[in-house]
């Protein structure tokens, strides 16, 4: 089995998921979370193809670390994505204690407010964005997650991705135009169409500088929002308390709207926005970055 297709092997299991949620009933979130200190020092050992996956972002997130405290920053992000885990099935359950904090709401509401089209909302592998999701009911709109199927029956189960509760639908990438004609016809009618745009998975992409090296990114979501002619909104989450989240909407990123020539210009140039959105967000919240992938060495 080559390094990439064990760092993209599915780890959640169904017995996991039910030691985690009996953890969370007994003895609260902390006491779930305590597990994790155990449970992720085996991954440290164990998954050397995720932990040197995880240590390309290390390495350039803080190149001042020695090899020894790299192997401690791998061992945080584990532990937090372990939390962000629980609290993701804690959500899904039905718990009502998170604290959501939204912030740039004025800016999406007063879009929206315009007339009846909706807009986009670009996300990525960090922070909690599917206990972001839920923060999104007070805009009183339809959200509409564009995602390829989840092939892992358990993480699916546990943390209903699949399942449309309330306002949220799903849009399935693996279709006739890639969902592209449904995203459409969503925003056209006042719809959010929320996309993962940190991963290409051999999508069309462009490159950028994110943290003194090149990625790239699959510019999909603006071309989209070139077509409908309207803005992208970068939705980002951070934990920032056992029990509270910060879901960030403030940064909004103009569709392109030059003339064909120019317009490949346009869209790189809001790749290049969205990664330095990402790389502030890194400096900020540095353990809670779950791409665990090298960005920097090829594309997914």
């Amino acid at each position: 089995m080559s390094p990439k297709k064990d760092v993209e092997r599915n780890r959640g299991n169904r017995l996991g998921f039910w030691i985690f949620r009996t953890a969370v009933r007994i003895f609260g979130l902390r006491g779930a979370y305590g597990l994790l200190y155990f449970v992720c020092l085996y991954y440290v050992i164990v998954d050397r193809a995720a932990v040197a996956a995880s240590m390309a972002y290390v390495r350039r997130r803080f190149p001042d670390h020695g090899i020894f405290r790299q192997q401690l920053d791998v061992y945080l992000l584990f532990v937090n994505q372990g939390e962000s885990l629980i609290d993701r099935h804690y959500v899904a359950a039905g718990g009502s204690a998170i604290d959501l904090e939204l912030v740039g709401y004025e800016k999406i509401q007063d879009h929206l407010a315009e007339g009846q089209k909706g807009m986009i909302f670009l996300t990525a592998h960090v922070g909690n964005w599917q206990v972001a999701t839920t923060a999104l009911a007070k805009l009183n709109r339809t959200v509409y997650l564009m995602m390829r199927p989840e092939d892992n029956v358990a993480v699916k189960t546990a943390l209903n991705i699949d399942s449309e509760q309330g306002t949220i639908r799903v849009l399935y990438t693996d279709g006739s135009l890639s969902g592209v004609v449904e995203a459409l016809k969503a925003i056209s009618q006042g719809g959010i169409v929320a996309i993962m745009g940190d991963r290409t998975y051999g999508s069309n992409s462009l490159e950028a500088s994110m943290l003194n090296g090149p990625v790239r990114f699959p510019y999909g979501a603006f071309s989209l929002a070139a077509a409908a002619r309207c803005p992208v909104a970068v939705l980002l989450s951070a934990k920032v308390g056992v029990k509270k989240y910060v879901t960030d909407l403030s940064h909004v990123i103009s569709p392109p709207a030059g003339m064909r020539g120019n317009k490949k210009a346009e869209i790189a140039a809001c790749v290049q926005e969205f990664a330095r959105i990402l790389e502030e967000y890194a400096i900020r919240h540095p353990y809670q970055w779950f791409v665990f992938r090298d960005m920097w060495q090829g594309n997914d």
